[in-house]
């Protein structure tokens, strides 16, 4: 059951309803968003320097008290492009960025692209095994890092490929990298790039599942996906005119894409701020008045519970986003009441680019849904045992992808590409269904579906049932062994401020709203879960926990 949406789309008027035709069972109407869009074979570089060209006197970037207009964002990645020239950065090579969200992430991310070089995102919270793994994986001879992380990089840099490191700091107050720039001459590199075969991000995998992997991006794939997001939100967007609230981390691919990349596509101000401090966020509202705001559920969750949300207007906001993890529905549905404004949650992964769903900004929204597949994408669920068979509509099986955002492969890994990558579809791994209208519901990861007492537990249902408790503020369920069921369910949960709960008021709520196997037999109360960089639970790190406190 493959699903491709045309719209009829009258271009004068985005106003109008326009009518899926896809099938004769699509019964609901979206408003203004296209399915088709023209996609040029574009570089990145090509893309800043045609926003350049048009939007030069707009303000590109905002820092804290630091500004920089398009036409001097570009002068200074013109200026560090001859810099890494001189450096010896050719194309091909492999260039690290391992910075917080600052000016000198984009500066150096389109720089480095300049030289034709790839660019490999690097989290600045690695610790020193983690760094070491992607670094000779990737073959990376260069980075470019955040002073403070500099020691870790010392430590280990004569056990990786690692020639140069550069250091950048938030107190340099021209973003000029210190004695970087200092005589580097004209020179601005010119490279010829094939934007559908070459390779421009090496997006390391989470490892969620196993050993991080470097998906290839090329600059055709994200050129796409930039476009495509873009083109989700057109009936809300304006060239020129938008304020991106960015707290995503530019080194996550969402990021990159929805942030970073789609502001300099839309010739945006890209408001960066480094890391997600509630109050911090609320004055930045204050103060730049965004109208675009991508997130992730824990920051939904952590604004909608600090008590001086009720005291900034929300009304400046008219895209916000939601992406990374499921979004609990009684989140999605208490943020909007409170807030005023409409969160439209999406799905994706790093080997999309990542985006290829999204719930339409105008029309039909499903809350608990991640959407309909975006413009020039293909989706289908499949049986998990052959990944062959389509499965009926409402029933659960694996979320295969087709569109020009998926990656080109993983990095030197044939085979795990082979696997990931099959007659042009794209496995993910994400069990899913599709409902009667074509929106799709992610119900889980293969690898962590729960077989209890020979029936399927998908966690996100009890993850959801368990948010609906008045006093839970985070939850995470897996599977842990028994002898008697294969598997059982416990949850972890963290607690709202100033809340008392037991094990048995939890369970007892559970078995009003699950059937019996659902329900967690263990609980375990936590101040706080382990997570990513942009707030996602790691239930690896939970079930690593649980085997390392069952050996001790």
């Amino acid at each position: 059951m493959k699903i491709h949406f045309n719209y009829i789309i009258n271009l004068k008027d985005y106003k109008e309803e326009i009518t899926i035709v896809a099938r004769p069972w699509f019964k609901h109407v979206v408003k203004g968003n296209p399915t088709e869009i023209e996609i040029p074979e574009i570089s990145l570089p090509q893309m800043l320097k045609k926003t350049v060209a048009q939007f030069k006197d707009n303000i590109a970037i905002s820092f804290y008290d630091k500004t920089f207009t398009y036409g001097q964002f570009y002068h200074i990645v013109q200026r560090v492009a001859s810099a890494f020239n001189k450096l010896g950065v050719k194309k091909g090579d492999r260039v690290a960025l391992m910075l917080p969200n600052c000016p000198q992430y984009p500066i150096s991310y389109y720089a480095a692209l300049q030289c034709g070089a790839i660019v490999v995102q690097v989290n600045p919270m690695y610790r020193a095994n983690e760094l070491v793994h992607t670094l000779n994986d990737s073959g990376t001879k260069l980075i470019i890092a955040y002073d403070k992380v500099i020691p870790v990089i010392e430590a280990i840099k004569d056990k990786t490929p690692l020639e140069t490191v550069l250091s950048v700091s938030f107190e340099d107050p021209t973003c000029s990298f210190n004695s970087l720039l200092q005589d580097v001459g004209d020179q601005i590199p010119q490279v010829d790039l094939n934007p559908k075969e070459d390779v421009a991000i090496l997006q390391y995998t989470g490892g969620t599942t196993g050993r991080s992997k470097g998906a290839m991006l090329t600059h055709y794939n994200v050129v796409a996906n930039t476009m495509q997001s873009a083109a989700t939100s057109h009936v809300n967007l304006t060239f020129g005119a938008e304020r991106i609230l960015t707290i995503v981390p530019l080194f996550h691919v969402l990021g990159m894409t929805v942030g970073m990349n789609m502001a300099v596509y839309l010739g945006s101000n890209l408001i960066l701020l480094p890391k997600f401090e509630v109050e911090e966020v609320l004055e930045a509202i204050k103060r730049h008045r965004p109208s675009n705001f991508p997130g992730v559920p824990t920051m939904y969750i952590a604004l909608l519970n600090h008590p001086k949300l009720q005291e900034v207007d929300m009304t400046c906001f008219r895209t916000m986003t939601c992406g990374s993890a499921p979004l609990p529905v009684e989140v999605l549905n208490h943020f909007n009441s409170k807030s005023g404004a409409q969160i439209s949650e999406g799905f994706g992964l790093s080997e999309a680019s990542p985006v290829t769903h999204r719930n339409p900004c105008k029309g039909l929204q499903k809350p608990g849904s991640v959407g309909i597949p975006i413009p020039n994408t293909d989706a289908k669920i499949v049986d998990i045992a052959t990944g062959i068979q389509e499965m009926p509509v409402n029933e659960v099986g694996e979320l295969v992808i087709k569109g020009p955002q998926i990656m080109k492969g993983y990095w030197q890994k044939p085979e795990e590409t082979a696997s990931a990558i099959r007659d042009g579809w794209l496995y993910t791994g994400d069990l899913a269904m599709m409902d009667e209208d074509g929106f799709f519901f992610i119900v889980g990861r293969k690898k962590e579906l729960i077989i209890a007492s020979g029936f399927n537990v998908y966690p996100v249902e009890v993850e959801e049932v368990l948010y609906t408790y008045p006093k839970v503020l985070e939850a995470a369920v897996i599977g842990v062994p028994h002898p008697y069921r294969g598997e059982t369910v416990k949850a972890y949960i963290v607690l709202k401020d100033g809340e008392e709960a037991t094990a048995e008021e939890i369970i007892a709520f559970c078995k009003k709203h699950l059937a019996t196997f659902k329900v967690p037999e263990l609980i375990e109360f936590r101040q706080e879960m382990p997570k990513s960089t942009v707030g996602k639970i790691l239930k690896k790190v939970l079930k690593e926990q649980l085997e390392e406190n069952q050996i001790s």
